[in-house]
């Protein structure tokens, strides 16, 4: 599934390509239930004749701000794609929204897997209602003595709590691996029996992994590509996240890296930079 750094990647590109042009078109809503809250009719209503004029991120989702007030927000799940090609091309398969726009280009939400989500807000009240009821702070700003908050707050298992949108909002477990490993923190340690030391280490890993992801233009294994369709160079420099059987890259460790399940999910970590305690 696209994290954090993919939709930030994904974000930064629309906003460099949409703000300032109008919708002319919205089509290709073929699987109902990717919409939750709205109906194509209901999508063209709203935004057909409005000018995109912001493009974000919150948490994992891609938030697109037209003109009064209205806010398309699409979340990729996780094959979703968001992808900018001039209209005259044809639809690729797999395409559940297209969005026309008055300079040639159109923005396709391509999902093989249909899991991805279009949600429409008409004002800010209902769209921050949405967003706050599901995400906690953004790993990118929180500050030392929140995240020591959140941490006390918890009695869960490290790895559940950095998956966990409302503790943190954006992280999942490509990313969430690779932070313990840069922390040398294990997945199944309590979140709240951190030493002090370990909060300090556990926070600056999570804004450098990131940070760092964000700088390689994002991960790319089988899905993901950008609002371009090109791919993200992160896959390059993991430490752990699917490299079992290899050893660990750390100075002085070499230890081989081993897969496990924490939090029903496939985790990979090194027992040696990562003890239990």
């Amino acid at each position: 599934m696209p994290e954090l750094p993919e939709v930030e990647t994904t974000a930064r590109g629309l906003r460099e390509r949409i703000v300032g042009r109008r919708v002319v078109e919205v089509g290709s809503l073929d699987w109902p239930r990717m919409a939750p809250n709205a109906t194509l009719a209901a999508l063209a209503e709203a935004t057909v004749g409005r000018t995109f004029e912001s493009v974000t991120r919150r948490g994992k989702f891609v938030i697109a701000g037209l003109s009064g007030e209205v806010f398309l927000v699409l979340h990729r799940k996780m094959s979703g794609n968001l992808v900018l090609r001039t209209a005259d091309l044809p639809i690729v398969p797999h395409t559940h929204l297209t969005v026309e726009l008055d300079d040639g280009w159109r923005l396709d939400f391509i999902d093989p897997r249909k899991f991805g989500r279009i949600y429409l807000f008409l004002g800010r009240e209902s769209l921050d209602a949405f967003l706050d009821a599901r995400l906690g702070p953004e790993p990118l700003e929180i500050a030392r003595r929140d995240l020591d908050r959140l941490l006390d707050a918890r009695r869960g298992r490290l790895k559940s709590v950095l998956l966990d949108q409302t503790f943190l909002a954006g992280i999942g477990n490509l990313y969430a691996d690779e932070i313990l490993w840069e922390s040398r923190l294990h997945p199944e340690r309590p979140a709240s029996s951190l030493t002090p030391r370990e909060r300090d280490r556990l926070h600056t890993a999570i804004r450098d992994v990131l940070a760092s992801a964000i700088e390689r233009r994002g991960t790319s294994f089988a899905d993901y590509v950008d609002a371009t369709g090109e791919q993200g160079s992160n896959q390059d420099y993991l430490q752990v996240y699917g490299r079992a059987g290899l050893p660990c890259s750390r100075d002085g460790c070499g230890t081989l890296i081993v897969r496990r399940v924490v939090a029903q999910r496939g985790t990979w970590l090194c027992t040696r930079c990562q003890p239990p305690a």
